[in-house]
């Protein structure tokens, strides 16, 4: 009897080690699991103006995320999230502001917010030329080899990563500023909203270029940080934000619970909870690639301009100027921008922002970034090992003999990208002159796919 026993006993304490493991995991994952599916199935349906049933199927159907139910209520414009009834999590959709979860702030309050946001002008873009407007020329540079460029951009819309289809939704090619290759997948077309995710930290650092243009700010100067103050932390400086060096200890994993999911979907401050972690690392040492660096930048755009111009300014002094008008950046509870992740906006408008970048920050006549600031915004810091992050862009690397120490080997060296996760990219190639737009739920085979699209160009 006495090793049944202890084998009983033992089957007994492993079950309520599972059991404690299982509640554990539930405590800290399905705030996630209902917050994620909430945010985003509310953009799907407000912003992006998807069925709900369609966009569950698409974008919530993968595990854990299929554990959740989301409701989506038209009276209020919201939509509610949970896991089998626990970890409730409500979003709301305001006009012109897109969508938010109610963390840490009451609904009441987050409803009472008001944004200066400019107007658009009222004008006909299909009228208007490319890129001022969306008006295509009715031939395309004889250099484009029309098949193959046809041919990488069917691939592309049909390939499968790991077994999956990609579900590529936009693909956008550039060369030389115009429009050469083009093509949506279904439900999607030129004037459909779609997510940027991390592309948007690259939006981010062009808005504070703009600010640095102005006098406003200065990289090497301390990071304007209140809760800084006194601190280990204040000698962060906007650079090092902006390098992904701060040292803060921020864990960039979503495929389990760590700061940014935390972050993202449990805080409605997002700036004020990765202020508030502990150093990990001196400052500039080592690079650490982090969404809360940047909310930290956006905020801080926030407060150097004030309240009353933050919506307006942002997109006053960048996207407009550069004839993007579909854009749409979402703020957390506490009405600041989630710039590491959340802007929505065309294929073409994307596409547009690239632009920017290839022209060195300059656009109809106007500098609108500092003159160094894109060549700047290339350069690795000494942190980076690999050399392969700059100013909230990624680069390809920076060995023109070595394609094999290259993010993209059958790629140029000067590429460089703004990228979002699933794969949503925006690639800059300034020696073959191309800037190059894909969007999907998936990523995909980029090397290739870039590998394609450049021999398509017969310089």
């Amino acid at each position: 009897m006495r090793p049944v026993k202890i084998i009983k006993r033992g089957v007994s304490v492993m079950l309520l080690l599972i059991l404690i493991a299982g509640i554990w995991y539930a405590w800290l994952a399905f705030p996630i699991i209902s917050g994620y599916g909430a945010k985003n199935l509310c953009s799907a349906v407000y912003l992006q103006h998807r069925k709900a049933a369609e966009a569950i199927k698409n974008d919530l159907n993968d595990f854990p995320l299929s554990l959740g139910s989301f409701t989506v209520n038209q009276i209020d414009s919201s939509v509610t999230g949970s896991v089998w009834g626990f970890a409730r999590c409500k979003a709301i959709y305001r006009n012109g502001m897109g969508c938010t979860l109610i963390k840490d702030f009451t609904e009441e309050q987050v409803r009472l917010q008001h944004f200066y946001l400019p107007a658009r002008p009222l004008v006909n873009r299909d009228s208007l030329p490319w890129p001022a407007g969306d008006k295509l020329p009715d031939t395309i540079s004889s250099v484009i080899d029309k098949g193959l460029l046809q041919r990488a951009i069917d691939t592309v819309m049909q390939s499968y990563w790991q077994n999956r289809a990609t579900q590529t939704r936009a693909v956008v090619v550039l060369y030389k500023g115009t429009i050469v290759g083009e093509r949506y997948g279904p439900g999607f077309d030129k004037n459909s909203l779609q997510l940027g995710w991390s592309v948007s930290k690259s939006l981010t650092a062009a808005m504070i270029g703009v600010l640095v243009k102005a006098g406003k700010l200065s990289l090497d100067a301390p990071a304007p940080v209140p809760e800084w103050k006194h601190t280990k932390k204040a000698t962060i400086t906007l650079k090092q934000l902006l390098q992904q060096t701060s040292g803060l200890d921020f864990k960039e994993d979503y495929t389990n619970p760590s700061e940014v999911t935390n972050m993202l979907f449990k805080h409605g401050d997002m700036a004020a909870f990765t202020a508030g972690l502990p150093l990990k690392y001196a400052p500039g040492t080592v690079f650490n690639y982090s969404s809360g660096n940047t909310n930290i930048l956006s905020r801080i755009i926030r407060q150097t301009v004030g309240d009353k111009a933050y919506a307006a300014y942002t997109y006053q002094q960048v996207f407009q100027k550069i004839n993007i008008f579909s854009m749409l950046l979402e703020p957390d509870a506490s009405g600041t921008f989630i710039g590491s992740s959340y802007s929505y906006a065309t294929a073409r408008d994307f596409a547009r922002f690239g632009l920017l970048y290839y022209n060195n920050g300059y656009w109809d006549g106007e500098q609108i970034l500092p003159e160094n600031w894109v060549r700047e915004s290339i350069q690795p810091s000494f942190a980076d090992k690999r050399k392969h992050y700059g100013y909230q862009f990624w680069l390809n690397g920076w060995d023109d003999k070595n394609p094999a120490k290259r993010w993209y080997p059958d790629v140029p060296a000067d590429m460089f990208f703004a990228d979002g996760y699933g794969g949503q990219d925006i690639y800059i190639i300034p020696s073959k002159h191309l800037v190059v737009v894909r969007l999907g739920l998936y990523t995909i085979n980029e090397n290739r796919f870039l590998k394609e699209l450049i021999l398509s160009v017969r310089e």
